[in-house]
């Protein structure tokens, strides 16, 4: 008898051991809206394929600017005080308010600056050194390169382009990187700087008074919330436009070429999974995106009286019809 007490309550221990285990607390700094956010999930999946589920081994911490990078160093102060053990960053602004934040809590960027070690976040990509590892975006001159080259294909002819703009980190390198490659294509481009959703109709205005006839979308937490917006001025203003993520395209926008948000999200998975099991972010290298994605807007095409090539609709790797 006094032996199966003892296993009883040797039971009931190890059960309230196990209950009371803490679970890994990973935060997630975002300019999307909610955590319904189809990259967000992406990021949740990808987690749940590495054997962390929510709930039972794991917390998540997520925090939006909503678009408002001013937001930035408070969200940082929440989850900071929410004692994460990892902080997976969206973006350039978010990776350098969380480096700003915290040199000992291991960061994951995602989508963070194009050359990181000139920004002066890593010591170099194969050993970054410090709290900071993750994922850059592409070279910019190669990325707006071929977005303008898929845009000179599918609308032959066209040499003016507008640019909409809304200056992040890195602005002055990023906007000369897209001169050169603008020039080694023949291409005039013209920047439409706005500051918030209000100057939206007026650039709009402003291109049409260049003699614009396309336009690329620069990445911005801004343009992501009011994509269906600039999509709708786009079509109104008959300028086929070119974007970066796909959601543009899903929006209204004409095509949209660059890295895969899914991806790149669930690639962040994979860092976390190593950190949280021991790994140090000072070993694990930096990498740049090696698949990118083409989508096309048949839809739009059709409203802006355009037709695509055969030959740039095979490369595509989704037609929104």
């Amino acid at each position: 008898m006094l032996t199966g007490i003892l296993c009883i309550a040797l039971a009931n221990f190890s059960g309230q051991a196990q209950t009371s285990k803490r679970l890994a607390r990973i935060g997630y700094l975002s300019a999307n809206v909610a955590p319904a956010a189809p990259s967000f999930e992406a990021f949740r999946q990808g987690l749940q394929e590495l054997g962390w589920i929510e709930g039972q081994n794991m917390a998540l911490e997520w925090r939006s600017t909503a678009g408002r990078d001013d937001l930035l160093p408070n969200l940082m102060t929440e989850l900071l005080q929410r004692k994460v053990d990892v902080i997976v960053a969206g973006g350039p602004q978010a990776t350098r308010a969380a480096k700003q934040a915290t040199s000992t809590i291991p960061i994951i960027m995602v989508g963070g600056d194009p050359d990181p070690v000139a920004a002066g976040l890593i010591a170099s990509l194969a050993r970054p050194g410090g709290n900071l590892t993750g994922m850059a975006t592409a070279p910019p001159e190669l990325l707006r390169g071929k977005q303008l080259e898929l845009l000179k294909e599918a609308v032959p002819g066209i040499s003016r382009v507008a640019v909409l703009w809304n200056a992040g980190a890195n602005a002055a390198e990023l906007w000369r990187a897209m001169q050169r490659a603008a020039q080694s294509l023949a291409v005039q481009i013209h920047r439409l700087d706005v500051a918030d959703v209000d100057g939206l109709e007026g650039a709009f205005k402003a291109s049409q008074g260049m003699g614009a006839e396309a336009l690329v979308i620069m990445e911005s937490p801004l343009f992501t919330l009011h994509r269906a917006r600039i999509a709708d001025l786009a079509l109104a203003h008959r300028l086929p436009s070119m974007a970066l993520f796909k959601g543009l395209a899903e929006a209204g926008c004409l095509m949209t070429y660059g890295p895969s948000e899914a991806g790149l999200v669930r690639r962040a998975a994979t860092y976390v999974d190593k950190i949280l099991k021991g790994a140090r972010p000072e070993d694990l290298p930096v990498e740049l995106p090696t698949w990118f994605e083409l989508v096309v807007n048949l839809k739009t095409a059709q409203a802006l009286g355009l037709t695509i090539p055969p030959t740039l609709l095979f490369q595509a790797d989704e037609v929104i019809r």
